[in-house]
């Protein structure tokens, strides 16, 4: 094994402004996690991931201070819209936490009922999910949220919205 001399720093994991550019050295796609109901919501979200085929799950991490946190937790079923590269502006307007609340926040986007569920799902993403809430794990400061998929539906071709050190890109940005 050869051992090379570092000039990488050591920096304490209690320190989350340090520890926040630390994760964001790995680029993440980002979604828009929704709810429906009487009352639908949503939040941009890069905490996402595919878990197992068999049967099919998928998780999603959110803050439990988060306003998302209450309705997953009031929820049955939620979406999951994997953003396009073309729509940092959906992913910019679902983070904004000052725009409206209840159904009023999808006004300014396009939206599609889910199939199955009636979720809102953000139209030309790259990947739409609808999905049964499964399980709920502690995280820490974050609950994981497990979701049986239960329909997808595919843009061929598409490219998703990557964030890497805070800053949106595409994958041809990315690749320049």
């Amino acid at each position: 094994m050869h051992v090379s001399s570092s000039t990488a720093l050591t920096e304490s994991v209690t320190d989350a402004a340090a520890l926040r550019h630390a994760f964001g050295a790995f680029a993440t796609g980002v979604t828009v996690v929704t709810t429906g109901g009487p009352v639908p919501h949503a939040m941009t979200a890069n905490s996402f991931t595919s878990v197992s085929l068999d049967p099919p799950l998928l998780l999603i991490c959110v803050a439990k201070s988060a306003s998302m946190h209450r309705f997953l937790d009031g929820s049955s079923f939620f979406g999951v819209s994997v953003l396009a590269a073309h729509q940092e502006a959906e992913a910019r307007h679902f983070a904004n936490r000052y725009r409206e609340t209840g159904a009023a926040q999808f006004a300014a986007v396009d939206v599609v009922p889910g199939e199955l569920t009636d979720v809102p799902l953000i139209a030309d993403a790259a990947v739409c999910f609808e999905c049964d809430l499964w399980r709920t794990y502690d995280g820490g400061d974050h609950t994981i949220f497990l979701g049986k998929v239960l329909s997808m539906r595919q843009r061929p071709g598409s490219d998703g919205l990557l964030v890497y050190r805070g800053r949106f890109a595409s994958l041809e940005q990315a690749a320049a």
